[in-house]
């Protein structure tokens, strides 16, 4: 559908609907000043089409809503290239992913081709869904049917954890499976990070005691399993002072940093900075060189505070569950 403008310029729309879960550029008419049109551009994922808005997710997890009438241009565009500070190894986000899976191991699991569904009696998300990885193995309709089964059994609803430049993307999409809980993976060199103030009140252990869970707001009536989850891994460490917790999971080169919570009291005075200095030193005492975590895309504190210590976007992941939850 082509258009054209004072300018001389011919703009095309080259997307469709079809190409739901593809990186695009869409550029729309802003509004008319002076007999001219102004326009804006919006790059990120197509995550629908539908009803005449056009809804495209950028990179920090913000969706755009766009009429579909105001748009005048629109192409796919290839992935957006992993950001990584030096000393950061080049990985792909599968393999990433992989590495926090182990990190944040669920209690039991089953293999479905190249997809690995997890289960853990419901605590996190991530240790109760499918890490999309590969090929299942079957047609994505027998797959999702196998999902949906496995995950019933257990009292669960089905979800599937994917990048979001996987493929199934659209598939998933197109059979109504609902997205949630955009979330994005940074990555930064580890050894800055041994250098961060505070800490000097942080005690490590292997195992997390009673005030550390307490602590730790996300167990609920999951203390059993929730105690699996975080305890397993490669080398698994727990930092505790008072007013703030965090833990690191150290697979070779790569160290984990996750559950860091600050008291509401005493949040932005350094708490945070010191526990991950902490756990920063131990990794690197173990070997590792390269820092990572997974932080939800709309926790802007969160990021704040990570882009004050160097994190970089690696890549971006989100969740996808059928329309109506079976559990």
């Amino acid at each position: 559908m082509p258009g054209d403008f004072s300018s001389g310029a011919r703009l095309e729309i080259r997307i469709t609907p079809a190409d739901v879960g593809k990186r695009v550029s869409v550029r729309q008419v802003t509004e008319i000043a002076d007999g001219h049109p102004m326009f804006t551009d919006t790059v990120g994922v197509l995550a629908s089409w539908d009803a005449g808005v056009v809804c495209v997710t950028r990179r920090t997890g913000e969706t755009v809503r766009i009429a579909q009438s105001a748009v005048v241009a629109g192409k796919v565009v290839p992935p957006a290239p992993a950001r990584r500070g030096p000393g950061v190894p080049a990985v792909t986000a599968e393999e990433l992913a992989a590495t926090a899976s182990r990190a944040w191991p669920p209690t039991e699991s089953a293999a479905l081709g190249g997809w690995t569904l997890r289960a853990s009696g419901g605590f996190t998300r991530r240790a109760n869904s499918v890490l999309v990885a590969g090929e299942p193995g079957v047609p994505v309709d027998e797959a999702l049917a196998e999902v949906t089964r496995w995950y019933g059994e257990r009292g669960l609803t089905p979800y599937l954890q994917l990048p979001d430049a996987s493929p199934f993307v659209p598939a998933l999409a197109e059979r109504g499976w609902i997205r949630e809980a955009d979330t994005l993976v940074r990555t930064a060199p580890l050894a800055p990070l041994t250098s961060l103030p505070g800490g000097d009140d942080v005690a490590l252990s292997r195992t997390p005691d009673a005030g550390w869970i307490a602590a730790y707001h996300r167990t609920g009536d999951l203390a059993d399993a929730a105690l699996k989850v975080l305890s397993g891994g490669p080398s698994v460490w727990f930092a505790a002072a008072p007013g703030v917790i965090g833990r690191a999971a150290v697979d070779g080169r790569w160290a984990l940093f996750g559950a860091v919570e600050v008291e509401a009291a005493m949040r932005r005075t350094g708490l945070a900075t010191g526990v991950m200095g902490a756990l920063a030193r131990r990794a690197y005492a173990e070997g590792a060189t390269a820092a990572y975590l997974q932080v939800e895309a709309d926790n802007s504190a969160a990021r704040a505070l990570y882009d004050r210590l160097g994190f970089l976007d690696h890549h971006g992941y989100h969740y996808r569950r059928p329309a109506r939850p079976t559990a």
